[in-house]
């Protein structure tokens, strides 16, 4: 089903083709005590939970203390005390002065990533992207409600943040989810989602995007598009839909993200300075109701994506382990999956093993028999992974090996 809004075309949602009740594999009630599992390279790997019950948690980020912040999308940051110990304990006050919208609606209003500027030790800078509820046009029919994608710096001390200040904001949008991620040079590069109409393909605007920007949130003078008429110049790709995954890769500088498809159509990418990455145009994916979505899901001028799922695995985090506890694992890219060809409870990690030159070698899938929507993880200080996963019991675990 499409809709015709301004001219472009208007993807309706899962949600409108409502799947029957029945559809679906029940979660598992998490216990204290840990998990063990085999895995294809590793041979063992143990499952611990460290806390529960957050609300709508998003995405992690260490601190070089072992603390742990954790997002709750809509309302804030917590902090898991100790992550990396025996012992780990939530504080139970969320982080103090932490904006939160006035508006009820959650879903995608709010903070959404948090990221640490390369000296935080020193200087106790962190960012975040933040939704800001905004007015609707009377043109738009759709179920999404609208909202100004801002881009914040602050002070993270004590247990509080101070000085906060915006340093970019984009047009109203039905944005969707975002991630940072901090590059070897120490720009700092944004996902933003464009899943509606046309908006990922203008260069007017920061929507469907990739952007790249200083610390202070000002442009690299060499980014694609600086001094191009009518294109912002914090752009660094475009053509993407829903971006709910980014990493820089502290071996080689590469940029990957990880975006939804439609239905189907999961990408992870390879994020080239000014490519077209296609969407709405082209795509591997399908409609909600299973038709064709693009005729062809390639064309000269738009990029490959490195990986592809179909069906969908709804990708979160990246990472690219580089750590020594998993010693099978290391140069191995981890993708997040909220859940896999849209059955409710399927959802985990999946390990994908690349050559040198990202050619795909092979794909193994982790913590399916848990059932839980994988939101983020991370490598911790410690070089084990932890993970945090949303619904219903909304936990962060950790990976450590069995032996």
């Amino acid at each position: 089903m499409k809709k015709s809004i301004a001219g472009s075309t208007l993807l309706i949602p899962a949600m409108a083709f409502a799947q029957p009740a029945d559809i679906g594999i029940a979660p598992v009630a998490l216990h204290s005590e840990p998990y063990v599992f085999d895995t294809a390279e590793q041979h063992g790997i143990k499952v611990t939970v460290l806390a529960k019950d957050f609300d709508r948690p998003f995405a992690i980020e260490f601190m070089p203390d072992g603390d742990l912040l954790i997002v709750e999308r809509g309302k804030g940051l917590r902090i898991l005390r100790q992550a990396t110990k025996p012992g780990a304990q939530l504080d139970p006050q969320p982080v103090a002065d932490f904006p939160v919208p006035t508006d009820d609606w959650t879903f995608s209003v709010g903070v959404q990533d948090v990221a640490l500027h390369p000296d935080f030790a020193r200087n106790h800078l962190i960012y975040f992207t933040y939704n800001e509820p905004a007015p609707k046009p009377a043109s738009d029919t759709s179920i999404y409600r609208y909202a100004r994608l801002t881009l914040m710096r602050a002070k993270l001390e004590d247990g509080r943040i101070s000085n906060v200040e915006s340093l970019l904001t984009g047009g109203p949008s039905a944005a969707l989810g975002s991630r940072l991620a901090f590059g070897k040079d120490g720009k700092l590069f944004v996902t933003t989602g464009g899943a509606f109409g046309e908006i990922a393909q203008e260069l007017d605007n920061i929507y469907g995007k990739v952007l790249r920007l200083n610390d202070d949130g000002s442009i690299p003078s060499d980014n694609p598009f600086v001094g191009r008429e009518g294109a912002n110049p914090a752009i660094y790709s475009y053509g993407h839909r829903d971006q709910h995954g980014l990493i820089v890769d502290a071996a080689t500088g590469a940029v990957l993200n990880a975006e939804h498809g439609p239905n189907g159509g999961d990408e992870v990418n390879l994020i080239r300075p000014g490519a077209n990455y296609g969407w709405p145009r082209y795509s591997y994916g399908r409609q909600y109701d299973g038709t064709h979505l693009a005729e062809m899901p390639l064309a000269p001028g738009i990029e490959k994506p490195l990986l592809v799922w179909l069906p969908s695995i709804a990708p979160t985090g990246l990472m690219i382990y580089d750590g020594d506890r998993f010693p099978k694992w290391k140069g191995n890219l981890f993708v997040g999956s909220g859940r896999r060809g849209e059955i409710p409870g399927t959802g985990g990690l999946e390990r994908v093993v690349f050559s040198p030159d990202f050619g795909e070698l092979r794909r193994e899938t982790l913590l399916t028999d848990l059932h839980q929507r994988v939101r983020d993880f991370a490598q911790g200080p410690d070089g084990l992974i932890y993970v945090v996963t949303d619904g219903p019991e909304n936990a962060v675990l950790r990976i450590e090996p069995s032996q």
